[in-house]
């Protein structure tokens, strides 16, 4: 049961927390009911997210049994079989539908279909786009966007252009500074941790996610002071969570490339208090800005 549930890779739920940006963004946090409906969301896309891992762990079981530490999986070490990680997939699935489809009063069936687009892209992704240098890290930062999309949609809360391209943006930069960390095990003991591997290298992946950080954080600043963003909020101070962006995509560089840690940002961001105080600095200043 340990490893069923270790397969489901629950850590990774963390990453849901998306769905809650359009609702925090939009001032209604504190409505019960939308907020309600966000947590039959996020249930949701947990519950789909963990059916993916299933069939990820499932298909990459031999190049899985070669990393230095995904061997450790519950399927790789040969601690749960495929079979019974497809029954807990297609179970996953089934109840991730289901939840959108009768707990979730607005907007059911467009929840749905973000989620069942979410978990066929993924499908796809495993079998095949994954394989694709460029496009695999795409595709995880369209994940991110859907995230918020499932969270835009489940409340009737409407997107701006502004959350989409940051949430963009800032997925992007933590796909390539994990899939840089598949770059430096390969460089240095010679394993092959995805076939796309050899389509990058450090000089690359350095620049990429620096590139990409860049843009993030000039994105952000403009997002900042624009004149729709600050009449939206009605404070010119919006500016100030800079800092904390700033100083958090600093200190994932600082563990991507000097520490070598961004091998699962999730992780990462577990663990590292420089970073959760980033995040709690920002959450604050924003919660000021938005709700005092």
């Amino acid at each position: 049961m340990k490893n069923l549930f270790i397969l489901l890779r629950p850590h990774q739920w963390l990453k849901n927390l998306f769905v809650f940006l359009p609702l925090f963004f939009n001032g209604q946090i504190g409505n019960i009911s939308l907020l309600m409906q966000c947590l039959w969301a996020f249930l949701a896309y947990c519950c789909a997210a963990s059916a993916i891992y299933c069939f990820n762990d499932i298909w990459d079981v031999e190049a899985d049994r070669r990393h230095s530490t995904k061997c450790l999986r519950p399927i790789a070490s040969g601690a749960v079989s495929k079979t019974a990680a497809y029954m807990l997939m297609a179970a996953m699935f089934v109840l991730s539908v289901t939840v959108a489809m009768t707990l979730c009063e607005v907007g059911r069936l467009r929840v749905a279909a973000v989620i069942v687009f979410y978990f066929c892209l993924n499908i796809a992704y495993c079998v095949w786009l994954k394989r694709i240098a460029l496009i695999d890290v795409f595709v995880i930062a369209i994940g991110f966007v859907l995230r918020v999309v499932t969270g835009g949609v489940a409340t009737g809360v409407w997107l701006s252009h502004w959350i989409l391209i940051m949430t963009f943006l800032l997925a992007l930069f933590l796909a390539f500074a994990k899939r840089r960390d598949d770059v430096v095990i390969y460089e240095e003991s010679g394993v092959l941790a995805r076939t796309n591997i050899a389509r990058y290298n450090l000089s690359f992946m350095n620049q990429t996610i620096t590139m990409v950080a860049t843009i993030a954080l000039v994105a952000y600043i403009m997002y900042t002071i624009s004149p729709e963003v600050v009449q939206r909020f009605d404070s010119q101070f919006v500016y100030s969570t800079s800092v904390f962006v700033l100083l958090g995509i600093l200190r994932f560089l600082q563990l991507t490339i000097v520490d070598l840690r961004s091998g699962s940002p999730t992780k990462v961001l577990i663990k590292d208090r420089f970073l959760q105080c980033c995040i709690i600095g920002w959450l604050l200043t924003f919660v000021i800005i938005i709700y005092a």
